[in-house]
């Protein structure tokens, strides 16, 4: 039955799924023919998820990494999975339970509320994988993981694939706690009010805000003065005046009702005779007004401000440190909910144990931590609703710092008329509107809050060495090497890793504690009562892990870990991990030092980092600005093959990652292109290649035969480089260029005037040649390959499990065809690149001329002349000893041909018509070189809007460089 005509890839896609999953070709160690293995494990996607574009083009990365190794005959394994996503997914079911009128988290209780979310994932959890698959993701999908399997609730049965990843999380927390790499401790973390849980960096959106900047007067203790100098940069005095307090500015005047100190530069020397002195908060009840110490640190910069700055070591990462370092205390002002705290004593009490530890008492964090010192008047108020109110008594009090109002400070003062008094100077509170980088819940979309709370830890620092030696000694290798170094800063420079999460979905801390507060770390509750003692009351600890830890076991647990499962010992350590810049802390250095922690082994010998996927213009796409691109969208339009060899095509190593729709349908008219050739092939009863390689005679054939292997050893050193784009460049331009229009055209005389024997050879050549196209695209075009696989003949097996080949250039170029065919392509295209430059009428037959030519250029001529005067519109060659006036010259290797033009086209108009469009493309390129030339352009724009420009200019440039070949040809003409 002849081909149709086109692809149908809706039709044909799904049933081309269900052909490689039935039939099990995705399995671990499936094609396995050597005892080497290759395994990827993929960056597991959240149960919450959906695919985006950033999924697509890493997941086709990694698939074609997989099918090339399987059809190469390693036992291969792709491992899939979900990520069990604490906030997101809790995010999701309070939403679902709201939206169908359930109670509430709160109002259901920890256990029910599980329930529900197991339930939940259950419904949806699979959406991804099923998206997953579309792409054509060959995971073993049998052995879907999940980082919550086996946990309390996990209501699957029967999961054998599936290893129970709990156990293995709880084990590897058990062994750091008692190992004392695991603690709890009071530290300083992003706190989201809105779940009341910490969150990570990752977790958190920075996003420029108005804001205000509030300057106050902080009045010395006692009414002490001092002289307050300033000098300009040649030391001279431009300020002298007495003062009796010290000048901060604050963005977050709720929090000064915490402040511990303030603090100035040492080589302040405006504030050298204030250091070790003491100044008043100037907020709250007048007679418990606190009095905190004057310090010095590095930390404050001179320059800005007035140079001195409280020290709230409880509300900013910053004055953590400094707090840290100075011994001050640190107050915790607000609750989870980021209200201002309305427990503890009345504030008298409370300002009163504060002072005591101002003056020299020791103290602990707990110590301080359950002092409340917000005043009476402002306990429970929202933290926004108390910093009005902060800035509204500071002021009314006259400890605002004060400037001119706008009238006075508006330009020259107008002159006074005789007898006329001059108007009073009003002055009014030092307010700066600016605007300000405020963290954001990346999920709840409230403002996160710095927080000191009491935390679970990893003490990273007793881990990080093996997993910093590990790529310094070259066991690891991170692609790009920018990745590298970005890896070292971050562990060199390691803080605490935080791993609790006041959440419900997780899994939940391993620790009970006794009424007095000792801990009791164990698998299970049975454990921790043995180890505290019979009828010791215990509670365990309502927190649940960072979803960062459980996924830093990935390599491993999935694997089956700590059971020393088959799968461990064939795959693990991993080969290669393909993910995003964006998580390089987060996940990938966790897990190798984790792995490195638990079982001593690096997870995987290579880490290769892309950019993040953007729209053709290189900016970030976003809903807000309307430039989101659903990759299903795209499969529903033009087909998966065609969206994965766009991704494959850009996926240069470090580069940036423009995903444009023209350039996907581009590639979707290539698969037409291969479909296009094999039913010409079909047409010629040119299939069914058994794979064995033709014995030849035909020069065009063994051309082809070379071009061939040239290919496959281009692709198989590209992708051991993992230079995805230089793999599919080379396959677009030997499948489009080589085969489907040269190879095409060149066989078409041998297909339908040759002898028996040509016609056989060349037939047993296309089919052998279109047979190879398949089994080289087949990782990056699974799809259309496969249907065209079965279509084409009769195999013993789906292309999926083809076997790679491994003929090189040694085995099947012949020099003498691949310098002849060569010779004559490159003929042809510079006769059309020249006669499209000049303009000359497509289907015009027109003379040529030849000066001079060497014996393999005359032979490659008489061999070859029928077809180079068809496909070149060539209609005579005749040899002359000069150029005749109005050629133009078109070069080939040991020959000068010509064309004579100057009859045939008017070349005074041609030339004015290039010289006009040079002129306006000399304007638009001056343009664009101003534009980069301008410091300002270069600070004030956004990066894409310079990197487009850029790329605007090379392209004008490029466009002006062949306007100017062609106008030197026609003036030579002329």
């Amino acid at each position: 039955m002849a081909m149709e005509k086109t692809f149908d890839a809706k039709t044909a896609e799904p049933r081309i799924s269900e052909a490689w999953e039935t039939s099990g070709a995705f399995k671990a160690g499936a094609n396995k023919s050597r005892d080497d293995s290759f395994c990827i494990m993929i960056p597991p996607p959240n149960v919450t998820g959906a695919l985006h574009v950033g999924h697509a083009f890493n997941n086709t990365l990694q698939d074609i990494l997989v099918r090339w190794h399987r059809m190469r005959g390693f036992d291969t394994l792709w491992q899939p999975g979900q990520d069990h996503a604490g906030i997101a997914t809790q995010l999701q079911v309070e939403k679902m339970l709201a939206a169908t009128n359930q109670p509430g988290r709160r109002d259901l209780g920890r256990e029910a509320f599980l329930d529900k979310v197991w339930e939940w994932k259950g419904e949806y959890g699979g959406t991804i994988i099923s998206q997953l698959k579309r792409l054509g993701c060959s995971c073993d999908w049998d052995r879907n993981a999940f980082t919550m399997a086996g946990a309390p609730g996990d209501p699957r049965t029967g999961h054998e694939n599936s290893p129970n990843f709990h156990d293995a999380v709880i084990k590897v927390f058990v062994e750091m706690y008692e190992k004392g790499l695991i603690y709890r401790g009071k530290r300083l973390v992003n706190w989201d009010p809105h779940f009341e849980t910490a969150i990570s960096d990752l977790e958190v959106e920075n996003i420029e805000v108005d804001g205000h900047m509030w300057h106050f007067k902080y009045p010395l203790a006692g009414g002490e003065t001092y002289t307050y100098v300033e000098k300009d940069e040649d030391g001279n005095v431009i300020l002298s005046e007495e003062r009796d307090y010290i000048s901060i500015a604050t963005t977050r005047p709720e929090t000064m009702l915490g402040d511990g100190a303030v603090a100035v530069h040492p080589d302040d020397e405006r504030y050298a005779p204030i250091v070790g002195k003491l100044c008043e908060i100037p907020v709250g009840p007048k007679e418990q007004r606190r009095l905190i110490p004057i310090i010095t640190d590095e930390y404050p910069d001179m320059t800005f401000g007035s140079g001195a700055v409280k020290i709230t070591g409880a509300h900013d990462f910053n004055d953590h440190e400094v707090a840290k370092r100075g011994n001050i205390p640190q107050y915790r002002l607000m609750d989870t909910r980021g209200a201002m705290r309305a427990d503890g004593a009345p504030y008298a009490e409370e300002a009163a144990k504060a002072a005591e530890y101002a003056g020299g008492k020791e103290f602990t964090v707990q110590e301080i931590d359950a002092i409340n010192l917000v005043p009476d008047e402002y306990r429970g108020l929202d933290r926004f609703e108390a910093r009005k109110k902060v800035v509204e008594a500071i002021t009314a009090e006259g400890l605002a710092v004060m400037t001119m109002s706008d009238d006075e400070r508006l330009g020259p003062k107008p002159k006074l008329k005789k007898g006329e008094e001059a108007p009073e100077v009003v002055e009014v509170p030092l307010v700066e509107a600016k605007k300000i980088m405020q963290p954001f819940g990346d999920r709840s979309k409230v403002v996160i809050e710095p927080m000191l709370t009491d935390q679970w830890f990893v003490e990273t620092s007793k881990i990080v060495g093996p997993a910093l030696d590990a790529v310094r000694n070259g066991d690891i290798k991170i692609m790009p090497e920018s990745g590298e170094k970005t890896y070292y800063h971050w562990l060199e420079n390691i803080e605490p890793w935080c791993i609790s999460r006041q959440l419900w979905w997780g899994h939940q801390i391993p620790v009970w504690f006794d009424e007095n507060g000792n801990e009791y770390c164990a698998a299970s509750e049975e454990e921790a009562q043995k180890k505290a003692g019979e009828g010791v009351k215990l509670t365990r600890d309502p927190d649940v892990l960072d979803t960062w830890f459980s996924s830093g076991l990935w390599p491993i647990g999935t694997l089956g870990w700590p059971e020393q499962t088959d799968e461990l010992n064939r795959f693990f350590p991993t080969n290669v991990l393909i993910t995003g810049f964006d998580i390089l802390f987060f996940w990938v250095a966790r897990m190798i030092m984790m792995q490195l922690a638990v079982v001593d082994q690096i997870p995987f010998d290579t880490v290769y980092l892309h950019q993040l996927v953007r729209d053709e213009k290189g900016k970030k796409m976003s809903k807000t600005t309307g430039n989101v691109i659903d990759p299903l969208d795209i499969v529903d339009e033009y087909g998966a093959d065609a969206l994965r060899f766009t991704n494959a095509s850009m996926a240069s190593i470090g580069g940036v990652l423009k995903l444009s729709k023209d350039r996907i349908a581009g590639y979707r008219n290539f698969g037409t292109k291969l479909w296009n050739a094999a039913r010409f092939a079909e047409m010629n009863e040119a299939i069914g290649s058994d794979g064995t390689l033709p014995q030849l005679s035909e020069t065009v054939n063994k051309w082809i035969l070379g071009e061939t292997a040239k290919v496959r050893e281009t692709v198989d050193d590209a992708l051991t480089g993992y230079r995805f784009n230089d793999a599919a460049n080379a396959l677009y331009a030997f499948v489009w260029g080589k085969v489907c229009d040269w190879y095409v055209e060149l066989s078409k005389p041998l297909l339908m005037n040759g002898t028996d024997a040509q016609k056989a050879e060349t037939r047993q050549t296309m089919a052998w040649v279109i047979d190879q196209c398949l089994i080289l695209l087949h990782p990056i075009m699974p799809f259309i390959t496969e249907e065209l696989w079965g279509t084409l003949g009769e195999r013993q097996k789906m292309l999926v499990h083809g076997d790679w080949p491994t003929y090189t250039s040694a085995d099947l170029l012949d020099a003498d065809a691949d310098r002849e065919m060569n010779w004559v392509i490159n003929l042809i295209e510079g006769v059309r690149s020249a006669r499209a430059q000049m303009h000359v009428p497509a289907g015009l037959y027109v003379p040529m001329v030849v000066t001079e030519i060497d014996a393999a250029g005359d032979a490659a001529w008489a061999n070859n002349e029928t077809l180079i005067k068809r496909l070149a519109r060539i209609e005579s060659l005749e040899k002359v000893s000069d150029m005749p006036k109005g050629c133009v010259t078109i070069p080939a290797d040991g020959a000068t041909f010509g064309l004579p033009l100057a009859d045939i086209i008017d070349v005074a108009e041609e030339i004015a018509r290039l010289e006009k469009t040079l002129g306006k493309l000399g304007k638009e390129i001056g343009g664009l070189k101003g534009r980069l030339s301008n410091p300002k352009f270069a600070e004030s724009a956004p990066a894409e809007v310079v990197e487009e420009t850029r790329d605007n200019l090379t392209a004008r440039e490029e466009e002006e460089a062949i306007l100017k070949s062609a106008l030197t040809r026609l003036q030579e003409i002329g």
